[in-house]
């Protein structure tokens, strides 16, 4: 009960601070998200709603994420429901939790460039957001591998500082641990090559390895000793540059562009 009503607040305050003017859907299109929420319980639906003969419609998909609490749409649902209409507005549920989009949705709002619609399981309650321009700050940020992660906070580092775009390559939670190694197979191609720890400079690349045969995780030196990384379960930071973190480097890397 509780938890309704402060749904129901905190709902009423983030429209009026403005999240702006959203899409009006149907009742039918409305009840088949409910429906597909509640057989999805305790994880996470997901679906688009369409375009379809000048009618919205809401079309399940697959979650194909490894766990409950996140949802990745299945690439072949999301193709055959856009070969049956545009795709206008991206779906997903909360479990027992508030609608308000995480910071990984927000960033995957904005590159979609379609409205998206989260609804809270079993309240019912909704919330709808559009691509606004979000950026997500570099220091401060939670980690969701593969999204907001290490690799995506050099990415941003590049983009934002220096104005290097980086690809966005897919990569598996744990890639280490089954035979994969991203950083030292895909660097020279992102425009990176090897320099000794003598040489290192403001806006180099450190790679580390935690609890790994190999490298898996970056952090960019930010000068005067100090580093800005992300690691897993905490919240991205500058750390000073010694001890532990000098001890599980493995490589210096430098952008060509630097």
């Amino acid at each position: 009960m509780w938890f309704a009503i402060w749904c129901k607040f905190t709902f009423a305050f983030w429209w009026f601070c403005g999240c702006g003017e959203t899409m009006k859907l149907a009742k039918n299109v409305i009840a088949g998200i409910e429906r597909h929420a509640e057989e999805c319980y305790p994880k996470e639906c997901c679906g688009v709603v369409i375009v379809e003969k000048g009618k919205r419609r809401y079309i399940p998909c697959k979650n194909i994420a490894p766990t409950g609490k996140d949802f990745w749409i299945d690439p072949v649902d999301l193709i055959a429901a856009e070969e049956r209409g545009k795709v206008v507005m991206i779906v997903h549920s909360h479990c027992n939790i508030s609608p308000r989009p995480t910071e990984a949705d927000l960033i995957f709002c904005e590159r979609s460039g379609v409205e998206w619609l989260i609804i809270n399981w079993p309240t019912k309650i909704t919330y709808q957001f559009k691509p606004s321009g979000f950026e997500l700050g570099l220091y401060g940020r939670e980690f969701n591998h593969g999204i907001v992660d290490c690799y995506a906070f050099v990415r941003d580092y590049y983009h934002r500082e220096l104005g290097i775009e980086l690809s966005d390559y897919h990569r598996e939670d744990n890639w280490w641990l089954n035979g994969e190694n991203h950083y030292l197979n895909l660097y020279e191609e992102a425009g990176f090559y090897q320099i000794d720890l003598e040489d290192l400079q403001k806006h180099d690349m450190i790679y580390m390895t935690v609890a790994s045969q190999v490298p898996n995780h970056a952090a960019i030196y930010l000068g005067d000793g100090v580093i800005g990384h992300h690691q897993v379960n905490r919240l991205s930071s500058r750390d000073v540059y010694g001890g532990w973190f000098q001890k599980i480097t493995t490589h210096i890397m430098r952008h060509k562009e630097v």
